[in-house]
C-alpha cells in the first residue's frame, strides 16, 4: 500500500494526554503523602516522575517509528510476552498474586505488556488479507485460541480485572473487523458464563460480588474498601476539599494511590475535578477512533480501534469499580495510579497512535 507523506500528530490526544499524566503525578504525591510521612513523603514522587519521563521519552520514540514497520517483529514480542506471562507464575506472590517479575529497578507487569502486544497480534491477523471474519470457526476461531491462551495464563496469577480489559478490548477489535452481531452475541454470553464460573470456583471473588451487591452488610471486611470509597467521592462535593485534605486516604481507604486513586481526586477535587478526568478520557475515545475512521489502512484503523479501546476501557472499568458500578477487579487508571509497567505501556500505545494520526486523511 502507499503511503502518504507524513502529517503533524493528533495534537489533542497528545495535550491530552499530558494533561492526564500530570494530574496523574499530582495526585500520586498527595494520596501516598501521609504514608510516607515518617521515612519519605518523596518516594511516590520521585518513582512517579521518573516513569513520567521515561514514558514521555518512550511515547515519542514510538510516535517517530511508522507503525506498519513493527510488523514483522509482533511474532517475536508476542512470544516473549508469552514466556514472561510464565515466569511470573514461578514469584513470590504480592497480595495474593503473581503479577510482577522484580527486575530490581523495575517491577515488570507482564501482562501490561501482553495486553500491547495483543492489539498489535490481533491486529495483524484481523487485517491479512483473506481473513474472512463472517466465518466464526476458520475467521474467527484462532483468534479466541491465542486469546484464550493469553486470558488463561493471566487467570493463573490470578488477576480477573486484567483479562476481562484484554477480552473486551479483544472483542471491540473483533467487531471492528467486521463480526457478526449474532456472533458477537453468542461469544458475549459464553464469556459471561466464563466470568461466572471462574467467579465461583474463587472465594475471594465471591466476596467481592456479596460485597459490591450490598456493603452494608459487612462494613467491616467485605464492604469496607468501596463503602470508604464512596465516603471519598460523597465529601467531595462539587469543588472539593482541596488538595492535600483528603480525609480517607489517613489509613482509611486500601490502595488509595493506585487502584482507588480514582477516589481520593474526587475527595479533593471534587465533581469538577473527577468529571475533568471523565472529559478527557472521552475526548481520548473520540480522538482514537476517530483516527481509526480516518486511517488509510486495515492494519493501522484496527491497531488504533485496539489502543484506543485498551486505555479507555481500563480506565472506565477503573472509575466504575471506585464509584460502585461495577465489583472490585483490581485495575488501574492509566496515566492516573501509581505504578511503572501501567503507565509506560499506555504511553508507548499514544505513541503508536500519535504515529498512526500522522497519516491520516484528515490531519
Amino acid at each position: 500500500m502507499r503511503f502518504k507523506k507524513k502529517g503533524r500528530p493528533d495534537l489533542l490526544i497528545f495535550f491530552v494526554t499530558l494533561m492526564l499524566l500530570a494530574i496523574g503525578v499530582i495526585m500520586v504525591f498527595s494520596a501516598s503523602y501521609y504514608d510516607t510521612l515518617e521515612k519519605d513523603p518523596y518516594y511516590y514522587l520521585r518513582k512517579q516522575l521518573t516513569w513520567a519521563f521515561l514514558g514521555l521519552i518512550l511515547m515519542f520514540i514510538m510516535m517517530k517509528i511508522d507503525y506498519f514497520r513493527w510488523k514483522p517483529y509482533l511474532g517475536f514480542a508476542f512470544a516473549a510476552g508469552l514466556v514472561l506471562l510464565v515466569v511470573v507464575l514461578f514469584t513470590e506472590p504480592i497480595k495474593g498474586s503473581k503479577r510482577w517479575i522484580d527486575l530490581g529497578f523495575f517491577g515488570l507487569q507482564p501482562s501490561e505488556l501482553m495486553k500491547l502486544c495483543m492489539v498489535f497480534l490481533m491486529a495483524l491477523r484481523l487485517s491479512r488479507p483473506g481473513t474472512d471474519i463472517k466465518k466464526l470457526i476458520s475467521g474467527v476461531g484462532p483468534n479466541l485460541v491465542i486469546l484464550g491462551v493469553v486470558a488463561g495464563l493471566i487467570m493463573l496469577e490470578p488477576d480477573l480485572g486484567t483479562t476481562l480489559a484484554l477480552a473486551g478490548t479483544v472483542g471491540i477489535m473483533l467487531l471492528a473487523a467486521g463480526l457478526r452481531l449474532s456472533h458477537a452475541g453468542l461469544l458475549g454470553l459464553l464469556g459471561v458464563a466464563a466470568v461466572v464460573v471462574a467467579i465461583l470456583m474463587d472465594p475471594t471473588r465471591m466476596a467481592r460480588i456479596t460485597g459490591w451487591w450490598n456493603p452494608w452488610a459487612d462494613t467491616g471486611d467485605k464492604g469496607y474498601q468501596i463503602i470508604n470509597s464512596l465516603y471519598a467521592l460523597g465529601s467531595g462535593g462539587f469543588f472539593g476539599m482541596g488538595l492535600g485534605n483528603s480525609r480517607q486516604k489517613l489509613d482509611y481507604l486500601p490502595e488509595q494511590n493506585t487502584d482507588f486513586i480514582f477516589a481520593i481526586l474526587g475527595e479533593e477535587l471534587g465533581f469538577l475535578g473527577a468529571s475533568l478526568v471523565v472529559v478527557l478520557f472521552f475526548i481520548l475515545a473520540w480522538r482514537g477512533y476517530r483516527i481509526a475512521l480516518t486511517c488509510p489502512d486495515p492494519f493501522g484503523c484496527l491497531l488504533a480501534v485496539g489502543i484506543t479501546t485498551m486505555i479507555v476501557l481500563q480506565a472506565f472499568m477503573n472509575m466504575g469499580v471506585v464509584s460502585g458500578l461495577i465489583p472490585i477487579t483490581g485495575i488501574s487508571l492509566p496515566f492516573i495510579s501509581y505504578g511503572g509497567s501501567s503507565l509506560l505501556i499506555s504511553m508507548m500505545g499514544i505513541g503508536v497512535l500519535l504515529n498512526i494520526s500522522r497519516y491520516t486523511r484528515n490531519t
